[in-house]
């Protein structure tokens, strides 16, 4: 079985940040020689926030269907109800008080989605 990583290299283009809808997220699989990270990055305005795509909660993966990270303005865990802060990963309600998802850092160069 491949091991489950939790962070990337800086450097690998996603793709372009207008994929993603103002408001929405989508997930992203690396496949990498040390094993698979398992991310996704919200996108507000011409920002995006990418986070690690476990909760810490339960530790599974956030979205029980393709793309579902995201209700109204905040990310939520599909399996428990947790509300995320999109800007800081914060948890804002749910079983999960005092903690936060954890940074996948990217950033946006010339209208595309890198990791930082």
């Amino acid at each position: 079985m491949t091991e489950r990583l939790t962070a990337t290299p800086a450097g690998v283009t996603l793709g372009a940040l207008d994929q993603i809808a103002d408001g929405t997220a989508r997930g992203f699989v690396l496949e990498m020689r040390a094993g698979r990270f398992h991310g996704f990055v919200v996108r507000r305005g011409d920002s995006a926030f990418g986070y690690v795509d476990r909760c810490p909660h339960m530790g599974l993966p956030l979205a029980q269907k393709l793309e579902d990270y995201v209700a109204g303005d905040r990310i939520v865990c599909s399996w428990h109800g947790a509300l995320f802060d999109p800007e800081s990963g914060a948890c804002l309600g749910g079983p999960c008080p005092g903690t936060r998802l954890t940074p996948w850092p990217v950033r946006v160069e010339a209208g595309t989605i890198v990791t930082a």
